[in-house]
């Protein structure tokens, strides 16, 4: 991604000096004054002290700065998954298989975000395990750390698989390994969003999770499971039954965000329908709704697959919002082989999503926008499997960058075509509207 640096032309305004006749006389007068007050007062440090300086210094010049964010999807830990990591001769587990490609994007980001959609609830919550229910070890949030993501979202469907206990532990181990996040939070005291100031440029970040619906008013349901009171103002929620709720709640914290110095806001949205490559009409109406409200970038995920980039504008004409309504997974073991529910391959696939903003005189805008695709690949080490995510800048990248075998190879040559097709068109359109480099013709 290469970022556009604007230069900047400085206009000199020339002046036309006249000189009087009397100019002769004026200095005389001046001069007689000058000799006056010498004597009367004296050239004392004080009085020289006051006697303002003939040309003022100019002032510094402004210097332009820039952010650049990434984001990827869904960062699973499924059965097969927990059991290749596992390292027998440790008993410890073992994920660094799993971003060691995509390592050197996230950490060459100022901003590196993915949607974490396990639990850290501990031994104690039951022992590890995946689907439906995920608990998975500490050692996760190390590979997340050492891989250079530094911001995680935490409100999603999963954030309650194991219970209160388990929720506030997910919480203690991300804040004991320095790793910031968003969406939940551990007392309503604290704030419901986050202010990333990154080279003097402010960003408001909101990460939301749909609601599921339950018998019991005014409570919270994530995937059917009712949630204890106490948690029930500690995670950014949304119900599609009570959408207006959810508008006014987003109006209040974009007016906080403001308020606290935002510059441009970004709202992560898990929404939508599992394995559908295109936004449902609940999706299209709540990213209108965003943008009127004044949402900069929309960033969603849940679908654990891509979904298209749109390029909104609010109803004011005021905002101009870039969604993109799903990123797809980050990591997983929704295999093609395996997915009844989505046999196409889609749900290999993911992206790295980055923007670049720049902030001038006039203020900040976004200046470049740009998607990488990538595969995991399944392969087969030590006692089970272990999972390998692979940014694909070509669609040959498999067998002439990473060496993949022949079947590996064309199995990420695949995916990167799956995801040119599904986002090109609206990559490109909102390339155009920033005027930025078109990735994909």
């Amino acid at each position: 991604m290469n970022n556009q640096n604007k230069r900047y032309k400085k206009h000199k305004r020339k002046y036309k000096i006249r000189i009087v006749p009397t100019l002769t006389a004026t200095v005389c007068v001046l001069a007689l004054i000058g000799f006056v007050l010498h004597l009367a007062f004296g050239n004392t440090p004080e009085t020289a002290s006051s006697i303002p300086a003939a040309v003022e210094s100019a002032a510094p010049e402004f210097k332009n700065t820039y952010a650049t964010v990434i984001s990827t999807g869904d960062i699973m830990v499924h059965d097969p998954q927990l059991t290749g990591a596992y390292v027998a001769s440790t008993g410890e587990y073992d994920f660094s298989d799993f971003f060691k490609e995509v390592a050197p994007y996230f950490k060459s980001a100022d901003l590196a975000v993915a949607n974490l959609e396990v639990t850290f609830g501990g031994e104690t919550s039951g022992g590890y395990r995946g689907y439906p229910a995920f608990n998975c070890p500490d050692s996760l949030a190390d590979a997340i750390k050492d891989s250079g993501l530094n911001l995680l979202l935490t409100a999603n469907n999963h954030s309650y698989d194991t219970g209160l206990s388990g929720f506030k532990r997910t919480q203690q181990v991300l804040t004991s390994k320095g790793i910031e996040y968003t969406g939940t939070r551990q007392s309503a005291e604290s704030s419901p969003y986050v202010i990333k100031e990154i080279n003097n440029i402010k960003i408001g970040i909101a990460d939301f999770t749909y609601e599921t619906d339950g018998d019991l008013q005014g409570r919270k349901y994530l995937n059917g499971i009712l949630l204890a009171e106490e948690a029930n103002n500690l995670i950014n929620s949304f119900s599609y039954n009570r959408i207006d709720e959810f508008y006014t709640n987003a109006q209040s914290m974009i007016t906080e965000m403001k308020a606290d110095g935002a510059e441009y806001i970004v709202f992560y949205m898990h929404w939508g329908n599992e394995y559908k490559i295109e936004a449902n009409s609940w999706q299209k109406n709540i990213a209108q709704k965003l943008s009127n409200l004044g949402v900069d970038m929309i960033i969603g995920g849940h679908p654990h697959v891509i979904e298209p980039v749109e390029l909104i504008y609010s109803e004011d004409g005021q905002n101009t919002t870039v969604c993109l309504y799903s990123l797809g997974n980050a990591v997983s073991n929704q295999r093609q082989e395996r997915m009844d529910s989505c046999p196409t391959g889609h749900t290999e696939d993911g992206m790295l999503f980055s923007f670049t903003l720049e902030k001038t005189q006039d203020g900040v805008s976004l200046i470049d926008l740009d998607i990488i695709p990538t595969w995991v690949e399944k392969f087969a080490k030590g006692n089970g499997y272990r999972y390998t995510i692979y940014p694909l800048e070509n669609g040959n990248d498999g067998a002439e960058k990473y060496s993949l075998s022949a079947s590996s190879a064309e199995r990420a040559a695949k995916s990167y075509k799956r995801t040119i097709e599904i986002i090109a068109g609206g990559l490109t359109a909102c390339q155009r509207e920033i005027g930025c480099d078109i990735t994909f013709e």
